[in-house]
Formats: C-alpha cells, sequence, structure tokens
C-alpha cells in the first residue's frame, strides 16, 4: 500500500507507525517522524528520515536487526518486511551455490563481529556484496557499527520512498 504525503500526514499515528516500522523498527525514529508531521513534500519527509536516522544508536540497529535475514538467506513469513526483504534480495536466495557463498561469508563475519551483516541489496549484485563484506572485514568494530547504521538508513529510506508518493 503506497500513500501520498498528504494522506501519510493525516492518517492516524498508528497507521503511519506500522507503515515505518516495516522500513525501520526503531521505536525512536517512529516517534521523530510522527512528532514531524506534517511533511510539505516528499523531500522533506526523506530528508527528516534520513536526519533522525543519523542519530540511531548501536543497541537500536542491533534490535532492529534481530530477525533481520541473512544475506543469502529467503526471508519467512508473509509480513510486509518479509516482502519486501525478498525483493530487495532477488533471486540471490534461490541460487545454491550463492548461498553456499554467503553461509561461509556471514559466519566469518558473525565471528569477527558477533553481528550480522547488513547492506542495502537493492540494486547490487551478488558478487559486489559479497565483496563489501569481504572488504568490511578490514573494519575496526567503530567504523563496521557505523557502516551498519548507514545500510540501515539506506534500506529503510528507500522502503519509505516506496511507501510515500509525492
Amino acid at each position: 500500500m503506497s500513500l501520498s504525503v498528504e494522506e501519510f500526514n493525516v492518517a492516524s499515528a498508528e497507521a503511519v507507525g506500522e507503515i515505518l516500522a516495516t522500513c525501520a523498527p526503531i521505536a525512536s525514529w517512529r516517534a521523530g517522524i510522527l512528532a514531524r508531521r506534517p511533511y510539505s513534500s516528499l523531500e522533506q519527509l526523506l530528508e527528516t528520515a534520513a536526519a533522525l536516522a543519523e542519530g540511531w544508536t548501536d543497541q537500536e540497529v542491533d534490535a532492529a536487526l534481530a530477525h533481520h535475514p541473512r544475506i543469502g538467506e529467503k526471508a519467512a513469513g508473509e509480513s510486509v518486511e518479509a516482502r519486501a526483504s525478498r525483493a530487495e534480495q532477488g533471486s540471490l536466495s534461490e541460487d545454491e551455490r550463492a548461498q553456499q557463498e554467503w553461509l561461509a561469508a556471514n559466519k566469518e563475519y558473525e565471528e569477527r563481529f558477533d553481528r550480522i551483516f547488513l547492506i542495502r541489496a537493492r540494486g547490487r549484485s551478488h558478487q559486489e556484496m559479497l565483496a563489501q563484506l569481504r572488504g568490511r572485514l578490514e573494519n575496526d568494530a567503530d567504523a563496521e557499527a557505523r557502516i551498519r547504521r548507514e545500510q540501515l538508513a539506506e534500506i529503510a529510506l528507500l522502503r519509505l520512498a516506496d511507501a510515500v508518493t509525492s
């Protein structure tokens, strides 16, 4: 379901909160976006959402990713978030060789950082994402936490732009 900015502005807090939760399940972000309504344009909404995402803590990002599928895994269920994840990863979760590569790469990443690897999949090839993972293994924990936050923000903004039209 897609709303216009005008509909987004007047929809119930519950309805808008559900839309925002599928973009990024971070309560402070949802509350901040809701508190700043009305928006004059989609651009203003996205700018506000991006600015609020800059303040996400590591704990908020970790909590948001607690049920996020790993790259190469097929998201289970029929929730809006699961459908979005499957669409963003495309056919990657159907390719058995790619799944095996991702299984090993995800394991290495998780052993290094004790967190799941997150990257905006939309618009990226399997090879590009795998190269990003391997390159990010060289990061220190602080740099990697910042990149994960930025990637989650990119995903959230893309999903928000899909859910709200100008």
